[in-house]
């Protein structure tokens, strides 16, 4: 019987991995949740797993290795909680050269920060999860950098076809389309048994997203306003817009503004509202959001743009209307809180897409990812020196700083 020459993993087939994010994981966000949701997919697989990014605040997990606060940064037509400081770079370099992990798994690979540091480090065979869709001014205007950059990846993946053809754009390389999960048994487990996910709702709307234009929060108050009396907007989070929409829409009495909630307030909302509503306008990669809905029994409606219709299919286990239109979302609000029979066709068609897009499947690929990467199945060039690479990490995070506080300070 013969062995291969080196082991991947430990005796017991278990890797010690590291999952790093570029963005706050005390903030709530879509690359955050799918961060961590995959490290307790992992954990329970048998691997050893940290996750290594920002946090404004005391860790999210026990396994979560804090890198320093948070700037905000506006990326993407919106503003993301990054960390692109030298110290957070230090702070990266020190918990990879301390952990000596067997892979590195990086999302969003060319935001400053961690994922950029962990890039220019390279300790450790490098899987790159790439989660943006649309257009990418960094991308665009700094292409002989990040294609550079890029090259230090191992094994590339995108969560949709938009995330790829944004890589593929700019970066150019081979990539594997790997769709986001949903931790299938938290949102089981928020339904009471007794009425078996087909609890009584409330006559309620749930929006939960950042309080910024692309989110198209606006489009929906606008639409509620023509609504029944009775029909409840429950908003969640916040954003730059938050102020200036309670001033406009405050005195409305069926509006709850709820701010900031946690994941257990969250499922909680989904499982007392009629509807999900994501109205977004544009600039979302994939619609992990309707299916976290779906898994609840929750009726979902949201735009039709290419990122919601990666998982929604209009009629079948959404109902989704055209982007930024008011009227058509007022008319697919109404229809869907008014035919019991439709709601129940869509629930029940959206718990079994849901089904489709488990985190638990999502890490056994993952994990077969991680083996092909540390047995030598790679293109990234050959590393410089440990000492240079700590040179470079830090020269260009200081320069990023730098850039980002011009920016500040003449806006």
């Amino acid at each position: 019987m013969t062995q291969t020459a080196e082991p991947l993993g430990r005796r017991d087939g278990s890797l010690r991995i590291a999952l790093i994010c570029p963005y706050s994981l005390t903030i709530p966000g879509g690359v955050q949740g799918q961060v961590l949701g995959l490290a307790r997919a992992l954990r329970r697989l048998g691997h050893e797993v940290r996750v290594l990014g920002p946090c404004d605040g005391a860790p999210p997990e026990t396994y979560v290795t804090p890198l320093g606060d948070s700037l905000p940064t506006a990326v993407n037509g919106s503003i993301a909680p990054l960390a692109p400081d030298p110290s957070a770079a230090l702070r990266t370099i020190r918990a990879l050269r301390d952990e000596a992990f067997d892979v590195l798994h990086v999302h969003e690979p060319l935001s400053p920060g961690p994922s950029m540091t962990t890039l220019l480090m390279h300790t450790a065979p490098i899987v790159a999860t790439f989660h943006a869709a649309g257009d990418s001014a960094s991308y665009r205007y700094l292409n002989s950098i990040v294609r550079n950059l890029a090259n230090s990846i191992d094994l590339r993946f995108a969560v949709s076809k938009d995330a790829l053809q944004l890589a593929e754009r700019y970066l150019g390389g081979e990539y594997e389309v790997l769709p986001n999960g949903v931790e299938l048994d938290r949102y089981l487990d928020s339904q009471d048994p007794d009425t078996q996910g087909h609890q009584l709702r409330e006559r309620a709307i749930f929006f939960c997203g950042r309080h910024e234009p692309r989110k198209g929060l606006e489009v929906l108050l606008q639409a509620h306003r023509d609504l029944a009396s009775d029909v409840e907007l429950w908003i969640a989070s916040d954003g730059p817009e938050t102020a200036r929409l309670m001033r406009e829409y405050g005195d409305d009495p069926r509006i709850q503004w709820r701010g900031r909630i946690s994941d257990t307030e969250k499922l909680d909302l989904l499982r007392r509202a009629t509807i999900f509503c994501a109205p977004s306008l544009g600039g979302e990669s994939f619609g992990v959001v309707l299916l976290e809905a779906m898994a609840s029994g929750t009726t979902v409606v949201a735009s039709a743009i290419d990122g919601y219709q990666n998982v929604a299919t209009d009629g079948v286990d959404a109902l989704l209307s055209i982007p930024g239109d008011v009227e058509s979302l007022r008319v697919a609000l109404q229809h869907a809180l008014n035919d019991d029979d439709l709601r129940a066709r869509l629930t029940d068609s959206g718990r079994r897409r849901a089904d489709e897009f488990s985190m638990v499947s999502l890490a056994d690929s993952y994990v077969t990812a991680y083996r092909r990467a540390i047995s030598g199945e790679s293109t990234a060039p050959v590393k410089r020196s440990y000492s240079s690479r700590v040179l470079r990490v830090v020269r260009a995070c200081a320069a990023l700083l730098r850039r980002w506080l011009g920016r500040r300070m003449s806006s």
